[in-house]
């Protein structure tokens, strides 16, 4: 049993054997459960944010005994944590890069690449202004629920920041950028017109907290990573009509 909304779904499944069940939240993305049940998942539908998907895939598992995987876990942040490896060995001389936070995986895993590495990268995290949990849960010192309102950045959509993942992050994320539905809209097309490359809003999301502090980031070398893709055609559509 799982709780999720992104790319980690379609790697659980085509990887298990017997093929699992899993919880995503209504109004998620049409192709992206359809790609999910093509792997033989099934889908149970609930819920309106990552929470409430959180907490009736918990509910679900120990009705059913099944085992519940978390969306943050130190084997996820490994697997993840390889392309930063990567990305920091291939170009040694970044000074700045930018991770879209959802459940925190991604920037936790920037941390742990830059720290292994004993790289001097300042690694900002990038959130949703419409999904503001991390970033409140860092100033704040402690977990801090927040409401969800973005149409854009689902990648983001987190309710209820993960404790774990807030202590990887407050000794070493640089500062937290938050980007409006609007700029990440932005940095989608931006994606497509230059780089013919489809993001997401998460996946966007680097690139739109980058380009709202480009005053700032002249002279220096700034890397970040498109996260997804996991947009609905018609959604994308709308993004480019602008």
């Amino acid at each position: 049993m799982r709780r999720t909304r992104s790319t980690h779904s379609s790697r659980l499944h085509f990887n298990a054997s017997p093929k699992k069940a899993l919880n995503r939240l209504q109004r998620n993305s049409v192709e992206k459960n359809a790609a999910m049940r093509a792997l033989g998942a099934t889908l149970i539908e609930h819920g309106d944010d990552f929470q409430e998907a959180r907490e009736h895939a918990i509910q679900l598992a120990a009705q059913r005994g099944a085992h519940m995987v978390p969306s943050f876990h130190p084997d996820l942040l490994r697997g993840v944590s390889t392309y930063w490896w990567e990305f920091l060995r291939a170009v040694p001389q970044l000074d700045v890069v930018y991770v879209p936070i959802g459940q925190g995986s991604g920037a936790c895993s920037a941390i742990a690449a830059k720290l292994a590495l004993q790289h001097s990268v300042r690694v900002v995290g990038v959130v949703s202004r419409h999904a503001t949990t991390y970033a409140d849960s860092l100033a704040a010192g402690r977990v801090v629920e927040a409401p969800v309102t973005t149409q854009l950045a689902d990648g983001m959509a987190c309710r209820v920041a993960d404790a774990e993942a807030l202590a990887v992050m407050a000794p070493h994320i640089d500062h937290i950028v938050q980007v409006s539905d609007a700029d990440v809209a932005a940095a989608m097309r931006a994606l497509f017109t230059d780089t013919h490359n489809v993001a997401e809003g998460a996946g966007a999301a680097a690139l739109a907290a980058a380009l709202q502090e480009r005053d700032h980031l002249q002279g220096l070398r700034v890397g970040l990573a498109l996260t997804g893709g996991n947009v609905d055609a018609p959604m994308f559509g709308n993004v480019l009509a602008g």
